[in-house]
């Protein structure tokens, strides 16, 4: 992934287990392309955690997920000023997501990261 812009925007969040095939669903069908939409978003990227090992220090190393969220989407925006805009706004309560969705999913974070070097 080749991040092409100067700021992206972190959505973290667990789900509901028992609401994760509609969360999904509606997320890629409904949510991921109605923000798409919005201008000055560039691209969007789904992510989902899990544990892993790793090599450090010569050492191979067990690292669990622990207490992060096991959802994240990544949102290439043009400027924070995206966030507050009447087009984010509407796309953002647009669809079941906010009656559906939203009510089922916990632990949520969201997080504003400049790109260094842009």
């Amino acid at each position: 992934m080749s991040i092409s812009t100067r700021y992206v925007f972190i959505v973290s969040m667990d789900v509901d287990p028992e609401k994760e095939d509609l969360f999904n669903e509606v997320y890629d069908t409904e949510h991921v392309p109605c923000l798409l939409d919005v201008p000055g978003v560039i691209a969007v990227t789904r992510l989902k955690a899990r544990d892993f090992e790793v090599s450090l220090g010569g050492e191979l190393k067990s690292v669990p997920r622990g207490e992060t969220p096991v959802y994240h989407a990544i949102y290439e925006i043009e400027s924070p000023e995206i966030l507050k805009s009447e087009a984010w706004t509407e796309a953002v309560e647009h669809g079941r997501w906010p009656g559906e969705v939203r009510p089922h999913t916990r632990n949520r974070r969201h997080s504003l990261q400049q790109v260094m070097g842009k």
